[in-house]
């Protein structure tokens, strides 16, 4: 069985769109419960599908304290949190089952590897949002 890791997550429905703020303790199959759209209510109705920030941390308490925390900053504050993590708006998905699963995360990693750099350099995937403006 794989460990848990809570983390904190933010989903977008585009670059500078909707966004939905969650926790769980498996990131990877919460995500892909809201892209599948297996959850019913907000994420479903916006289309907020898209990983573009999470935190991982010790205890789902602190990663429950963290979340009621963000859902209570400015909108301006949240998009600076995410594009100082991921400048492109990114999806992060593809890159969490391999790294947000392993025991040794330390507090408040965040997935920000295997992906297409903004030069092109070969050998990593293309986002899906690269070329949104």
């Amino acid at each position: 069985m794989r460990e848990r890791i809570p983390c904190v997550y933010i989903l977008a429905s585009k670059r500078n769109g909707t966004l939905y703020i969650g926790v769980t303790s498996n990131l990877p199959a919460r995500v892909w419960q809201h892209k599948s759209d297996q959850v019913s209510g907000f994420t479903r109705r916006y289309g907020v599908h898209i990983l573009v920030w999470h935190e991982a941390h010790d205890s789902m308490e602190s990663a429950i304290a963290r979340e009621k925390a963000l859902k209570g900053w400015k909108r301006a504050w949240k998009i600076a949190l995410i594009e100082n993590a991921n400048p492109y708006w990114r999806d992060l998905y593809p890159a969490c089952d391999s790294h947000c699963l392993k025991a040794t995360l330390p507090r408040n990693f965040r997935c920000s590897g295997g992906f297409q750099q903004p030069d092109g350099s070969p050998g990593r995937a293309p986002s899906p949002l690269h070329s949104v403006q």
